[in-house]
């Protein structure tokens, strides 16, 4: 993904307006294409994003699943103190990211970044890894899905039902609600993500309360750190914080984008972060710090909700298991309009079948869009139903794992993105906006760069281990090599845009500006 061709030139609004000098060859924009519109402005503000960007990330399903298997796998027993640091190394990319979206509003995010900071030719490369990514992520969470809704309810109803005929029910009703106008959605995933982020204050608090071997700070500790394998203990904390940088997919929808997204994606990893951070040392209060890997490795994704009847009482511990099931929802339809929105972008501009940047005229969702991942998330699952996978131990896992290593990469190409962006337009600065700090478009994005990239690298040698396989298992290469097979195919796709379609590579990465 090599550099190339200087950024787009902006006009005073943020949105891309045409060549930059230096660039003059570019043709002009495709005659018999539709006409390009943006996504309707003003539906979003910074609280509806933040609920988008939170739900993503998904706080039960991380307290109940992430943590506990995050100790029982790697047994580090820093995992709190891993959730913050990754937390400020997160908060330094975004300064950067932040900054980008100052300047370039558009639903592609990491797309039109990398397109406009690395060249066209790797922001088709980095929008297909976004694709698979989010994608992947989407569809794996329908695994645990319905795994966790098909045992609840035998479990409390004496009802045997399949997993896959609860996915596909979950699939029919996200797909009706990415159909429709995006402040729906977010005033369900407000209501969704409340009450689960009530249950894990309710679960932390009881935690502390009864402490049955004492608070311990042992948690924060370097030894505690350094315990186990840390560098999955990394790779796993980083996939709970997977959806946070979403914000910027929704610009075009907000009310201000330029201070929208930037207060949204720092509020999402301050939440994210200290709510995690403070539940892992809940759990492991609840527990013993001694005894939580013990225990996580004896209880799996069952420990918050044994941990909560033992302190708190079995009414609240059933709750709980009910709101992990809305969690996981939430999730599911914030990713979804996630990749409903990657598809809109790249249709719009052409990279993909022009009908997929299609607007609904009524409720202004990228509506194509969303259909066709509904479809996509419903042919997957079939497959992995016919065959008859475990829908935890394979469509879950399995997918999950690639769709964060695919968000590594996507953090690791957008920090070199935004430094080259802005060391090209000279703080980036438009006649009526004031240029970016030395820190936020170089410092920052170089940092968040080579920090992210070693979580990348990590997460790569210890594939193995996050999917619970023996070391001469091809699935620890065979999976990873979507994410970078993605990224290998969507480059040779972008360069041969500029040889064989001029005019649709010419509006590569510029949004509604093309």
């Amino acid at each position: 993904m090599a550099v190339e061709e200087p950024p787009i030139r902006r006009a005073p609004s943020g949105v891309p307006s045409g060549a930059a000098s230096g660039d003059a060859a570019v043709p002009a924009a495709d005659p018999a294409a539709p006409e390009i519109k943006p996504l309707p402005r003003g539906s979003l503000g910074v609280p509806h994003i933040v609920f988008f960007v939170v739900a993503a990330s998904a706080p039960l399903t991380v307290a109940a699943g992430g943590v506990p298997q995050s100790l029982a796998v790697t047994g580090t027993t820093g995992i709190p103190l891993v959730y913050l640091i990754l937390a400020a190394m997160l908060a330094v990319f975004s300064s950067g990211y932040a900054a980008m979206s100052r300047r370039i509003t558009g639903a592609g995010a990491f797309y039109a970044y990398v397109s406009q900071g690395l060249g066209r030719v790797a922001g088709v490369g980095a929008a297909f890894v976004a694709v698979v990514a989010y994608n992947a992520m989407q569809i794996g969470i329908y695994g645990l899905f319905g795994f966790t809704t098909s045992d609840f309810l035998n479990d409390k109803f004496g009802w045997d039902l399949d997993w896959w005929l609860i996915v596909l029910i979950g699939i029919a009703v996200v797909g009706v609600l990415g159909y429709l106008r995006v402040d729906l959605n977010a005033r369900v995933l407000a209501v969704l993500l409340t009450i689960e982020t009530a249950t894990i204050v309710v679960f932390d608090a009881g935690a502390f309360h009864a402490a049955p071997h004492g608070v311990s700070l042992d948690p924060f500790t370097w030894s505690a750190l350094t315990a186990g394998s840390t560098g999955a203990a990394f790779c796993f904390v980083m996939a709970s914080f997977t959806g946070f940088e979403s914000a910027a997919l929704y610009g075009e929808e907000c009310k201000d984008p330029r201070r929208t997204v930037a207060r949204s994606t720092y509020i999402a990893v301050g939440v994210i972060g200290v709510l995690y951070a403070v539940t892992a040392w809940a759990l492991m209060t609840g527990t013993g710090a001694n005894q939580a890997v013990a225990q996580s490795q004896e209880n799996g994704p069952n420990l918050v909700f044994v941990l909560a009847d033992d302190q708190i009482g079995s009414g609240f511990s059933d709750v709980a298991q009910a709101f992990l099931i809305t969690s996981l929802f939430a999730a599911l339809l914030s990713f979804h309009n996630a990749v409903a929105r990657y598809f809109f972008s790249l249709g719009r501009e052409g990279v993909l079948p022009r009908g997929l940047g299609r607007s609904h005229a009524r409720h202004g969702s990228p509506h194509i869009g969303s259909l066709a991942q509904t479809a996509l998330a419903a042919l997957v699952v079939g497959v992995f139903a016919v065959l008859k996978k475990d829908p935890l131990a394979t469509l879950f896992n399995w997918l999950t794992n690639v769709g964060a290593l695919g968000v590594i990469l996507l953090l690791v190409l957008t920090s070199l993105g935004v430094a080259v962006y802005f060391r090209r337009t000279s703080g980036g600065a438009g006649p009526d906006e004031a240029p970016e700090t030395l820190w936020n478009r170089l410092v920052a994005p170089l940092v968040a760069a080579v920090s992210l990239a070693v979580v990348f690298v990590l997460a790569v040698d210890n594939f193995g281990v996050l999917l619970g396989v023996d070391a001469g298992s091809s699935l620890r290469w065979v999976l990873p090599a979507l994410v970078i097979g993605a990224g290998v195919v969507g480059t040779a796709y972008g360069a041969w845009l500029r040889r064989a379609k001029p005019e649709v590579y010419a509006g590569v990465g510029r949004g509604a500006g093309a």
